[in-house]
């Protein structure tokens, strides 16, 4: 699918009523964005190239999804560490990055390469695969109430409409004062207090205590709510 400032609003309505249906299909939620994200992605990579971490990031190239798959390493990490604890996720939750890109794709959003630079292909590739650091940097788990919370957050740090739409719609169906909508209301407020974390360098805060790299991003503590579980997502261990 070729990328187009164009907004399609009759697309994002077709899919996020499919979304709302199966919200775990994460295809729809690429084609939403895709739909209603004008402009707002090449403001981004541009901002990006112009942060001071952003443009060592570019220059560097280090690759976000080769870290996070490095599931043995990052298990073998101290507990409590933003590594360990990333591990822990993708572990818990049955993921892995490959997911995300494979969604991209049966989406048919992915950035075609005769349509953008190396450099741009990289930048959106990385920002793709930076959704499930937020769950992790934010506390919002891959519930029905925390996927809703990171969107808004990650659509208020995004500065994109088609992110932020899913999270409105949501809160417009749920209502404003529902447990959904009072934790995607949550959401949006840490996306507007926190540092801008899109350009933050990851792969060398994997070491890190989880709590200092939430300090340094000005995140606050995770939030403490009940989680309420997608049909078919995998069944947590309780503690007795």
């Amino acid at each position: 699918m070729e990328r187009s400032s164009r907004l399609r609003p009759l697309d994002a309505w077709r899919a996020i009523r499919a979304l709302v249906a199966n919200p775990e299909d994460t295809a729809q939620a690429f084609r939403v964005v895709a739909a209603l994200s004008g402009k707002s992605g090449e403001r981004l990579y541009q901002r990006f190239r112009r942060s001071e971490s952003g443009a060592r990031i570019l220059e560097e190239r280090p690759e976000l999804a080769d870290t996070l798959n490095d599931l043995d390493r990052l298990g073998a990490l101290p507990e409590a560490t933003f590594g360990r604890s990333m591990a822990d996720f993708f572990k818990r939750e049955q993921l892995s990055v490959g997911g995300l890109e494979e969604a991209g794709a049966a989406a048919g959003t992915e950035v075609p390469g005769e349509e953008a630079c190396e450099e741009r292909r990289y930048f959106y590739n990385r920002l793709r695969d930076q959704h499930d650091i937020y769950h992790v940097m934010t506390g919002y788990g891959r519930d029905v109430r925390g996927e809703a919370a990171v969107l808004a957050f990650s659509g208020i740090q995004t500065r994109n409409f088609g992110i932020a739409f899913i999270p409105l719609y949501v809160l417009f169906k749920a209502g404003f004062r529902s447990e959904i909508g009072k934790m995607i209301r949550h959401g949006f407020r840490r996306g507007w207090r926190a540092r801008w974390v899109v350009d933050a360098e990851w792969e060398k805060l994997m070491s890190c205590p989880l709590d200092q790299v939430r300090e340094r991003l000005k995140l606050g503590p995770p939030p403490v709510y009940e989680a309420i579980r997608f049909e078919g997502a995998p069944r947590l261990a309780t503690r007795s």
